[in-house]
Protein backbone atom coordinates (compact mmCIF):
# COMPACT_ATOMS: atom_id res chain seq x y z
CA UNK A 1 0.00 0.00 0.00
CA UNK A 2 2.76 2.30 0.72
CA UNK A 3 4.74 1.85 -2.35
CA UNK A 4 1.20 2.35 -4.52
CA UNK A 5 0.62 6.10 -2.62
CA UNK A 6 4.56 6.48 -3.73
CA UNK A 7 3.74 5.95 -7.20
CA UNK A 8 1.38 8.21 -7.77
CA UNK A 9 3.09 11.00 -6.83
CA UNK A 10 5.35 10.17 -9.89
CA UNK A 11 5.01 12.21 -12.82
CA UNK A 12 2.80 10.64 -15.79
CA UNK A 13 5.86 10.02 -17.92
CA UNK A 14 7.47 7.79 -15.23
CA UNK A 15 4.84 6.07 -14.30
CA UNK A 16 4.59 5.02 -18.49
CA UNK A 17 8.13 3.90 -18.15
CA UNK A 18 7.68 1.61 -14.75
CA UNK A 19 4.57 0.16 -16.68
CA UNK A 20 6.62 -0.88 -19.75
CA UNK A 21 8.33 -3.36 -17.31
CA UNK A 22 5.11 -5.20 -16.14
CA UNK A 23 5.33 -6.34 -20.03
CA UNK A 24 6.67 -10.14 -20.18
CA UNK A 25 10.50 -9.63 -21.78
CA UNK A 26 11.62 -11.29 -24.93
CA UNK A 27 14.84 -13.82 -24.15
CA UNK A 28 16.42 -13.63 -27.65
CA UNK A 29 18.71 -11.99 -29.33
CA UNK A 30 17.09 -11.22 -32.37
CA UNK A 31 13.81 -10.17 -30.77
CA UNK A 32 15.19 -7.49 -27.90
CA UNK A 33 14.84 -4.05 -28.27
CA UNK A 34 18.76 -2.65 -27.75
CA UNK A 35 19.33 0.85 -27.54
CA UNK A 36 22.48 1.79 -28.12
CA UNK A 37 23.20 5.48 -26.26
CA UNK A 38 25.96 7.94 -25.45
CA UNK A 39 26.07 11.00 -23.90
CA UNK A 40 28.24 14.26 -23.97
CA UNK A 41 28.84 16.29 -21.12
CA UNK A 42 30.45 19.11 -19.30
CA UNK A 43 33.26 16.22 -17.97
CA UNK A 44 33.61 13.23 -15.77
CA UNK A 45 32.38 13.83 -12.28
CA UNK A 46 28.68 12.49 -11.61
CA UNK A 47 27.87 14.64 -9.32
CA UNK A 48 29.03 18.00 -10.46
CA UNK A 49 29.39 17.69 -14.25
CA UNK A 50 26.14 17.59 -16.48
CA UNK A 51 24.68 16.36 -19.41
CA UNK A 52 24.91 17.99 -22.84
CA UNK A 53 23.54 16.13 -25.43
CA UNK A 54 22.14 12.50 -25.59
CA UNK A 55 22.32 10.27 -28.76
CA UNK A 56 20.66 6.76 -29.67
CA UNK A 57 20.39 4.12 -32.22
CA UNK A 58 18.29 1.48 -31.54
CA UNK A 59 18.68 -2.33 -32.79
CA UNK A 60 16.55 -4.89 -33.31
CA UNK A 61 16.67 -8.33 -35.31
CA UNK A 62 20.52 -7.83 -35.67
CA UNK A 63 19.47 -4.92 -37.47
CA UNK A 64 20.37 -0.98 -36.86
CA UNK A 65 16.81 0.96 -36.84
CA UNK A 66 17.85 4.87 -37.75
CA UNK A 67 14.23 5.42 -37.96
CA UNK A 68 13.93 4.81 -34.02
CA UNK A 69 16.98 6.98 -33.08
CA UNK A 70 16.93 9.85 -30.65
CA UNK A 71 19.01 13.09 -30.46
CA UNK A 72 18.22 15.79 -27.79
CA UNK A 73 20.41 18.50 -26.40
CA UNK A 74 20.00 20.31 -23.15
CA UNK A 75 20.38 23.95 -21.67
CA UNK A 76 24.18 24.63 -20.40
CA UNK A 77 23.50 26.29 -17.27
CA UNK A 78 27.13 25.97 -16.65
CA UNK A 79 29.21 26.58 -19.25
CA UNK A 80 32.77 24.64 -19.75
CA UNK A 81 34.69 26.67 -22.79
CA UNK A 82 37.83 23.84 -22.59
CA UNK A 83 35.65 21.28 -23.88
CA UNK A 84 34.08 22.42 -26.56
CA UNK A 85 36.94 21.43 -28.21
CA UNK A 86 35.74 17.85 -27.41
CA UNK A 87 32.26 17.73 -28.10
CA UNK A 88 32.07 21.09 -29.91
CA UNK A 89 28.65 21.89 -28.49
CA UNK A 90 28.77 25.82 -27.73
CA UNK A 91 26.32 27.41 -24.75
CA UNK A 92 24.36 29.28 -27.47
CA UNK A 93 24.35 28.89 -31.52
CA UNK A 94 21.60 27.59 -33.11
CA UNK A 95 20.71 24.36 -31.95
CA UNK A 96 17.15 24.09 -30.31
CA UNK A 97 17.82 23.16 -26.56
CA UNK A 98 16.09 21.80 -23.59
CA UNK A 99 16.06 22.15 -19.99
CA UNK A 100 17.07 18.83 -17.81
CA UNK A 101 13.98 17.94 -16.87
CA UNK A 102 12.31 18.10 -20.54
CA UNK A 103 15.11 16.22 -22.35
CA UNK A 104 15.36 13.50 -20.28
CA UNK A 105 11.43 12.91 -19.93
CA UNK A 106 11.70 12.60 -23.71
CA UNK A 107 14.77 10.62 -23.57
CA UNK A 108 12.41 8.06 -21.09
CA UNK A 109 9.46 8.02 -22.94
CA UNK A 110 12.01 6.90 -25.78
CA UNK A 111 13.95 4.23 -24.04
CA UNK A 112 11.16 2.28 -22.32
CA UNK A 113 12.12 -1.06 -21.19
CA UNK A 114 14.65 -1.66 -23.91
CA UNK A 115 18.09 -2.78 -23.18
CA UNK A 116 20.44 -0.58 -23.02
CA UNK A 117 24.36 -0.73 -25.05
CA UNK A 118 27.10 2.01 -24.19
CA UNK A 119 30.95 1.77 -24.64
CA UNK A 120 31.52 2.29 -20.72
CA UNK A 121 28.62 1.99 -19.98
CA UNK A 122 28.57 2.50 -16.23
CA UNK A 123 29.66 6.26 -16.83
CA UNK A 124 26.60 7.67 -19.57
CA UNK A 125 24.09 5.65 -17.23
CA UNK A 126 25.01 6.99 -13.97
CA UNK A 127 25.11 10.55 -15.61
CA UNK A 128 21.40 9.79 -16.71
CA UNK A 129 20.61 8.33 -12.27
CA UNK A 130 22.10 11.52 -11.25
CA UNK A 131 19.73 14.09 -13.87
CA UNK A 132 16.98 11.59 -12.16
CA UNK A 133 17.88 12.13 -8.74
CA UNK A 134 17.89 15.70 -9.30
CA UNK A 135 14.05 15.36 -10.53
CA UNK A 136 13.40 13.20 -7.11
CA UNK A 137 13.04 10.15 -9.74
CA UNK A 138 14.68 6.41 -9.03
CA UNK A 139 17.68 4.93 -11.16
CA UNK A 140 16.51 3.65 -14.17
CA UNK A 141 15.61 0.15 -14.70
CA UNK A 142 16.57 -1.11 -17.79
CA UNK A 143 19.33 -4.25 -18.42
CA UNK A 144 22.05 -2.69 -19.49
CA UNK A 145 25.00 -4.64 -21.46
CA UNK A 146 29.15 -2.60 -22.07
CA UNK A 147 30.62 -2.90 -25.68
CA UNK A 148 33.80 -2.79 -23.56
CA UNK A 149 33.01 -5.83 -21.43
CA UNK A 150 31.31 -7.85 -23.91
CA UNK A 151 33.92 -7.25 -26.24
CA UNK A 152 36.51 -8.97 -23.17
CA UNK A 153 34.22 -12.37 -24.11
CA UNK A 154 36.34 -12.82 -27.27
CA UNK A 155 39.04 -15.12 -26.96
CA UNK A 156 41.93 -14.04 -26.38
CA UNK A 157 40.61 -10.71 -25.25
CA UNK A 158 39.92 -11.62 -21.62
CA UNK A 159 42.80 -8.68 -19.84
CA UNK A 160 42.48 -6.18 -22.75
CA UNK A 161 40.73 -2.68 -22.08
CA UNK A 162 40.40 -1.06 -25.19
CA UNK A 163 38.45 2.43 -26.16
CA UNK A 164 36.16 2.88 -28.68
CA UNK A 165 38.58 4.53 -30.95
CA UNK A 166 40.99 1.13 -30.73
CA UNK A 167 37.93 -0.79 -31.11
CA UNK A 168 36.80 0.79 -34.36
CA UNK A 169 40.25 0.29 -36.00
CA UNK A 170 39.87 -2.99 -35.12
CA UNK A 171 36.36 -3.81 -36.69
CA UNK A 172 37.03 -0.93 -39.73
CA UNK A 173 34.36 0.87 -38.07
CA UNK A 174 34.29 4.29 -39.64
CA UNK A 175 34.81 7.23 -37.27
CA UNK A 176 32.45 9.62 -38.79
CA UNK A 177 30.98 12.27 -36.33
CA UNK A 178 33.24 10.79 -33.40
CA UNK A 179 32.86 13.08 -29.88
CA UNK A 180 29.13 13.65 -30.87
CA UNK A 181 26.31 11.85 -28.55
CA UNK A 182 24.57 10.55 -32.19
CA UNK A 183 27.82 9.69 -34.05
CA UNK A 184 29.36 7.31 -30.80
CA UNK A 185 26.06 5.62 -30.27
CA UNK A 186 26.53 4.64 -33.81
CA UNK A 187 29.50 3.77 -34.01
CA UNK A 188 28.54 1.55 -30.79
CA UNK A 189 25.84 -0.13 -32.36
CA UNK A 190 28.29 -1.21 -35.34
CA UNK A 191 30.54 -2.35 -32.94
CA UNK A 192 27.90 -4.40 -30.42
CA UNK A 193 26.62 -5.76 -33.65
CA UNK A 194 30.38 -6.90 -35.28
CA UNK A 195 31.34 -8.61 -31.59
CA UNK A 196 28.41 -10.47 -31.55
CA UNK A 197 28.67 -12.19 -34.67
CA UNK A 198 32.46 -13.03 -34.15
CA UNK A 199 30.76 -13.93 -31.26
CA UNK A 200 28.58 -16.61 -32.60
CA UNK A 201 31.58 -18.18 -34.71
CA UNK A 202 33.17 -18.48 -31.66
CA UNK A 203 30.71 -20.84 -29.85
CA UNK A 204 27.10 -20.76 -29.13
CA UNK A 205 25.52 -17.63 -27.33
CA UNK A 206 22.06 -17.12 -25.45
CA UNK A 207 20.32 -13.88 -25.05
CA UNK A 208 21.22 -14.26 -20.92
CA UNK A 209 25.52 -15.25 -21.92
CA UNK A 210 25.19 -10.80 -22.87
CA UNK A 211 24.74 -9.52 -19.24
CA UNK A 212 27.90 -12.38 -17.68
CA UNK A 213 31.08 -11.35 -17.03
CA UNK A 214 33.40 -14.31 -17.04
CA UNK A 215 34.71 -15.64 -19.63
CA UNK A 216 34.77 -19.21 -19.23
CA UNK A 217 33.85 -21.48 -22.10
CA UNK A 218 30.34 -20.94 -23.11
CA UNK A 219 30.31 -17.63 -21.30
CA UNK A 220 29.29 -19.19 -18.26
Amino acid sequence: MFNLFRNKKYPEFWKEYLNTFKQKPTKTIETTRFVVFDTETTGLDILNDRILSIGTVTILSNTIDIADSFEIYLKQDEFKAETVEIHGILKDGNLKKYSEKEGLEKFIKHLGNAVLVAHHAAFDIEMINACLKRMNLPKLKNKSIDTGILYKKLAGKKDNHFNLDVLSTEFNIPKHDRHTASGDAYITALLFLKTISKLKKERTIHFSDLFRNSNNKGLI
